[in-house]
This record gives C-alpha cells, structure tokens and sequence, in this order.
C-alpha cells in the first residue's frame, strides 16, 4: 500500500500482511514500537503510566498486550489511548484494549464522533467502503493544539483532516542521555475514498486537507512515525540494531516536509485524476 492508504481493497487484501507478528522493540527513548509489521502501535513511557497511541485491528490487540507485557510493562498501566483516525486498522483494537486496561481513550472532536459509530462516519470520504468495528465509549475529546500531560511526558493534539474528519497528529520529546528528539506521529494524508467521492466537490473539506500537508509540514521533527511504517519508511529506518537492540535511529528534521511533500503529489495527482474522468 502507498502512503499509508487504507482504502477499501486494502483492507480486503492487506488485512493479514498488516497483521503480521512483529517483535517489540524500543524506537527511542521512553518510546516503542509495540505493534504488528504492517500497522504502528507506539507505546510512551511517562514515568506515570503509559501512553499508546493506535490500537490498529481488532484482531491486533492480543498481539500489542503481549508487547506490552513482552516489555516488561503492564497492560493495565495504560493510562491512555490515542487514535490517529477511526478506520478498521487503527481504531478496530482500540475497544478491546480499553476493556483489558481501563485507559481513556481520547481523539479529536470528529475523531470522538467516528468512533463512538464504530467508524461509520458519514462525513469520511471513505464512508461505506471499509468494514465497520466495536463501537468505543466515553472517548475524551482533545482539542487542536491542546496539550496534555501525564507523567513526565507532553503530548500535543494538532488536528490533520483530510483522510478522515477526525484526523489526529500527535507530538511528544523522548530523550536518552542528554540528546532529546522531537517525535511525531503523523497521521495519514493519503486522498483515497469511496468511489463516488470527488474531493474537488467538497472545496472545504479540501482546503482543511492541505492546511493539515501544512501543519505537518511545520512540525518540529526529528523522528517520524505514522500509522502505515512503510508510508515513512519506517523499516528501512530501523534495519539496522545496536547491540542492546534498540532501534539505530538517527534525527531528520526534515522528514515531516518530505512526507508532506508526498502527500501534496499525490493529493494533485488525485485532483487531475478527477478533472480528467469528469470531462
């Protein structure tokens, strides 16, 4: 799949390689990769329970408490779950590990909104073209640019539409030693929808897309996450392993730019796309 898309075919195609068993590992710092190959879930360290961001499919969940536990953490010190948008592959696991745990889920606004429907969201350009997953309750809502502590951690909210409503970035500092690093989990901005969905139709929803390329643009980053690794070549990043097996992560602070940059292709390439059929 490319830039992260999670399109309708996708999930019906890719549903088993996105799940495939992955080892836990620590990224950097307080941070670490608990989830399966094809599909990130990160866990944050606070110091006052954790943070894990994404709960990816339904079936994933077993998988990332084992991580969690593999680690030598404790699935019910989740104090938080944060979603980047409510599509099957992220948020399909979310209602489970909450029961295992007792975390607060917590989302934007539209986010909230999508996942209290169990991802039926009628605004989501990709609304009736994805499966639908177990409703999750009592989702806190995080406002834009809100920032919110737990531990010795802060994490910040910045609101990203464009792939789904309610698509959510989310940014933290880990440190190991004295060098700290700016992360970011970037949601997807990959233009993919149902068939019957012009983006060039919906000129605001469409002009909230690119001021999101924008923000994540202007992110301070030194090191990229999103929820599809391969939409920021997250593996061929990490291929390499120090001797206590830590991921060998060097900073790049343009790495936000350059996956903005991406996006922007490819949502003028969908544009052009939709001009052309429509003559």
């Amino acid at each position: 799949m490319g830039a992260g898309a999670c399109a309708a075919e996708g999930i019906s195609t890719d549903r088993a390689a996105w799940n495939a068993p992955q080892a836990p590992f620590r990224i950097y710092g307080n941070t670490w990769y608990v989830g399966p190959h094809g599909l990130s879930s990160i866990l944050v360290d606070t110091g006052q329970g954790l943070a894990l961001f994404d709960g990816d499919l339904p079936e994933t969940a077993p998988q990332i408490e084992a991580h969690i536990r593999a680690l030598g953490f404790r699935v019910r010190d989740v104090k938080w779950i944060l979603n980047s948008h409510a599509h099957i592959d992220h948020a399909g696991g979310i209602a489970a590990l909450q029961r295992a745990s007792g975390a607060q889920v917590l989302a934007s606004a539209a986010g909230a909104h999508a996942m209290e429907l169990g991802g039926a969201d009628p605004e989501d350009p990709l609304y009736g073209s994805v499966p639908g997953f177990t409703q999750v309750k009592r989702v806190r809502v995080v406002r834009d640019h809100e920032t919110l502590h737990l531990g010795k951690v802060a994490v910040t909210a910045h609101y990203t539409p464009g792939h789904t409503p309610g698509s959510t970035s989310w940014t933290w500092i880990s440190c190991e030693s004295k060098s700290c690093f700016h992360m970011v989990y970037a949601d997807s901005l990959s233009a993919v929808s149902a068939p019957t969905f012009r983006f060039s139709a919906h000129p605001r929803y469409l002009a909230d897309f690119r001021r999101s390329i924008a923000t994540v643009a202007a992110l301070p980053c030194d090191v990229l996450l999103t929820p599809h690794p391969g939409a920021s070549g997250f593996w061929q990043r990490v291929e390499r392993r120090r001797p206590d097996g830590r991921a060998a992560l060097s900073s790049d602070s343009g790495a936000c730019r350059k996956y903005a940059a991406a996006a922007t292709e490819a949502l003028n390439a969908r544009l052009a796309q939709e001009r052309a059929t429509a003559k």
